[in-house]
């Protein structure tokens, strides 16, 4: 495949996984399985580094129209956050120690995991309960921000999913609560991995650039379809993209 056709086909990923993870996250569930299989003569971290600078850009762009919707919690939000950036900074310190080969197996894993969670839990974020916020929950919040936040520096896809349901779960949000919630620490988690990414060198700037700009018209895509018709056309598209790279990962790893 000539680059041209590399940069479509990651552009076209890109898009996917920015509509996803607007709406109801996991998105890098698409994208990153896609930049390590068009990209195989970089190191992983270069590849993290890359899918960062897009990801940051996508979420950055739908944050502002979930916030118009949304009353964000900030005695939660803050201690979360600040928990999430420091731990996600110590996890990008980690990327250059995991051997590239291994964590292509955990994302085809993983893939499986969110494909099959996904099929079975057909009232994945349609949650609506009342929003709990004392000593307890914001415990909570610095505990699964760092969680979270380390998790996102070493690897990331599926940060998001994974903090929704946190919040959802554990703090009683409902859908649009938790995604908006759940970006404002993946800001704080993105460009905290992204300090260490870009001054050692590790972002590809042209190849991130069009994927951050088909990330961000994606995300846009992904809040309208999102407040409009609900979650429940994009938890169709989501597996059948998950189908699609596991399949494609598959064939990759074990032919």
């Amino acid at each position: 495949m000539d680059f041209e056709s590399t940069l479509a086909a990651l552009g076209f990923f890109a898009f996917c996984g920015g509509l996803i993870d607007a709406a109801v996250g996991g998105g890098g569930l698409v994208q990153v399985p896609a930049l390590l299989h068009a990209l195989p003569q970089h190191s992983l971290a270069t590849v993290f580094g890359t899918n960062k600078l897009a990801v940051l850009a996508g979420n950055f762009s739908s944050i502002f129209t979930y916030l118009k919707r949304i009353k964000i919690i900030w005695k939660l939000m803050l201690p979360t956050m600040f928990s999430a950036f420091i731990f996600a900074f110590l996890g990008a310190l980690s990327v250059s120690l995991i051997p590239k080969r291994l964590m292509e197996y955990v994302v085809f894993v993983i893939l499986i995991v969110m494909a099959s969670y996904t099929f079975i839990k057909k009232d994945l974020g349609r949650f609506s309960t009342n929003i709990r916020c004392g000593k307890k929950e914001i415990f909570l919040g610095v505990f699964f921000g760092g969680l979270i936040g380390f998790y996102d520096g070493v690897f990331g896809p599926g940060s998001g999913s994974l903090l929704l349901f946190i919040f959802v779960r554990f703090f009683g949000f409902d859908f649009l609560n938790a995604s908006a919630s759940a970006k404002l620490v993946n800001l704080g988690t993105f460009s905290a991995a992204l300090l260490f990414f870009i001054p050692s060198g590790n972002v590809l700037w042209e190849i991130g650039g069009v994927v951050a700009i088909c990330n961000i018209a994606g995300s846009l895509t992904g809040v309208f379809l999102a407040l409009r018709y609900g979650s429940g056309f994009i938890r169709i598209f989501f597996l059948i993209l998950l189908l699609f790279l596991i399949g494609r990962m598959g064939m990759s790893i074990f032919l």
